[in-house]
């Protein structure tokens, strides 16, 4: 599939570190205990949660416990 793996040096521990993160909270928050009666209702429950949810309610530690639509908005007034 033309796949590439993201690899880092040895002892950066830290590179995948976010991605895995959201990965962990969309499978505990969402996915746990669930099937889901085709790919399409999978696909609309995961953008639900990313859209309505985890871009503008949920607080994330790495942005200073603002939400990622804060930070946006708040990136993208001019100065």
């Amino acid at each position: 599939n033309s796949v590439r793996p993201s690899m880092s040096r040895k002892g950066n521990c830290w590179d995948n570190a976010v991605a895995e993160s959201f990965f962990s909270n969309l499978k505990n928050e969402v996915m746990y205990d669930r099937l889901f009666a085709s790919r399409d209702e999978g696909k609309a429950v995961v953008g639900d949660y990313i859209e309505k949810y985890y871009n503008t309610r949920r607080l994330h530690q790495t942005l200073g416990y603002q939400t990622p639509a804060a930070v946006d908005a708040a990136y993208r007034v001019p100065k």
